[in-house]
């Protein structure tokens, strides 16, 4: 079984400078309170093939996770894909940017869980509970973004 959530959300900020902040994966801990550590592989600007690896606690328990950007189309498309073999992965992810009149960014973002194993079990709940957050979690980008950036 797998499932897909998305949270849609607007940032007071220009596109281009939420794509880079978006793009360096390394913001992840400003939004997402899960994200214990992580660091970029290479240690440079994030491109095709660049993999974050972090350090997750989810439900309790801490797990390695591993995602390689698969596509970046600057300023309007970043794709990623989980390479770690954890229960519950990620098959496809993203963020899609479209620039807003006024000098705002929409930015929709998505994850296509998947079970493997035991996690076939368990990614109807985890989908349930990644459903249940989108809201919060789009806010929190947008206030992480909107922090980190200067205002237009």
């Amino acid at each position: 079984m797998s499932g897909q959530f998305e949270a849609v959300v607007e940032i007071d900020r220009p596109i281009e400078a939420v794509f880079a902040y978006l793009a360096d994966g390394r913001n992840d801990p400003q939004f997402s309170p899960r994200v214990q550590k992580i660091e970029r592989v290479p240690d440079t600007p994030t491109a095709v093939g660049t993999v974050f690896r972090s350090t997750v606690k989810d439900a309790g328990m801490k797990t390695a996770r591993e995602f390689r950007i698969t596509e970046l189309r600057e300023p309007v498309r970043i794709r990623w894909t989980e390479v770690s073999k954890n229960s519950v992965t990620v098959d496809e992810g993203g963020y899609d940017l479209e620039p807003l009149a006024g000098g705002g960014t929409r930015v929709r973002i998505f994850n296509v869980l998947e079970g493997h194993g035991l996690g076939k079990l368990l990614v109807g709940l985890a989908l349930l509970a990644a459903r249940r957050d989108a809201p919060a979690f789009g806010a929190r980008i947008r206030a992480a973004a909107e922090a980190a950036l200067e205002p237009r």
